[in-house]
């Protein structure tokens, strides 16, 4: 069974370069057949793209006067852009950052009032889900560059990202219940990063924390002075695309799902998944490399070694 998991971990990452519907997750993150195409023009505008000869791609929130809120439009487009980056064969990290002094203020309030109707809700959150959901699930490191303030479902993204980069001066909250709206799901994503009581705090008070106690308690992964966030998070990004693709893409599947077992299972699972790694070209050309003291050439192909053992 567990010898199927690791399978199971490593076809997940060639159905990703094969299938682009399943990159989605669901249909949820692409435009209704409701949407004109007036709307879906503006909503081209709402992500920014920009990409790196290194291989790394940015992605920027880019609604600034309505504090880059992660309304349906703004679901919809940057899930599509995050597909798009992953299926661009250069593309080997993804950086999400945004327009102005607020990273995301989370779900745009005006969708949510009650005229709206409960099957617009729905969808929202729903989509919203399927969102973070892909950010974790992309074959592509995700990194958050934060500089300013990333508040409720804004908060449960960065919490999602892979890593995460704030400036000194950011804050972080999940202030749902100052508007009697508490924050349940980007509980999940902020719950999984840091201590249950901090997060019960954060969720309870809606207050604000520091991004030197977000640090402190595991939520982002690295504070620097303003004038030195995008150099950072650029500088980590280029470290990760000088290594292998699917060396990187099997390393962060595996790691997430050994996550969710227990210490028998996890050592299993990532056992065969170190197995199915050896049998990458990539593997044995770094192995190779290594020994014989030169840089690696990496295909950044999945292409696996003859098994001549079977012969």
């Amino acid at each position: 069974m567990l010898a199927q998991t690791a399978r199971k971990t490593v076809n997940f990452l060639h159905s990703y370069s094969s299938t682009s519907t399943k990159l989605t997750c669901c249909k949820l993150l692409h435009a209704t057949p409701s949407q004109s195409s007036k709307e879906t023009d503006k909503s081209a505008d709402l992500v920014v793209r920009e990409d790196y000869d290194f291989g790394a791609t940015v992605l920027k929130l880019n609604n600034p006067s309505k504090r880059n809120a992660l309304s349906s439009a703004m679901l919809t487009r940057l899930g599509d852009s995050l597909v798009q980056a992953y299926k661009t064969p250069e593309t080997k990290a993804i950086i999400l950052k945004a327009e102005g002094k607020v990273f995301s203020a989370g779900h745009d309030l005006r969708e949510l009032t009650h005229d709206r109707g409960t099957d617009l809700h729905r969808e929202i959150f729903e989509k919203c889900s399927e969102l973070m959901k892909l950010v974790q699930d992309l074959p592509v490191p995700v990194i958050a560059q934060v500089n300013g303030l990333a508040t409720a479902a804004g908060c449960q993204l960065v919490a999602s990202c892979d890593i995460a980069v704030a400036s000194e001066t950011s804050r972080f909250a999940t202030p749902g219940v100052h508007v009697g709206l508490f924050c349940s799901t980007p509980a999940v994503a902020v719950g999984r990063c840091i201590p249950r009581k901090v997060a019960m705090e954060m969720l309870f008070t809606g207050e604000p924390i520091s991004a030197q106690e977000a640090l402190l308690y595991g939520l982002i992964s690295r504070v620097t002075p303003e004038d030195k966030l995008e150099a950072t998070t650029l500088s980590i990004a280029q470290k990760i695309c000088s290594k292998s693709k699917p060396v990187i893409s099997l390393g962060k599947a595996a790691f997430n799902e050994q996550m969710k077992l227990d210490r028998d299972a996890a050592y299993c699972l990532t056992t065969n998944t170190m197995v199915e790694n050896t049998a990458l070209v990539d593997c044995q050309e770094g192995i190779a490399a290594f020994v014989e003291k030169r840089t690696p050439k990496w295909t950044n192909q999945y292409n696996q070694v003859a098994d001549n053992s079977k012969k």
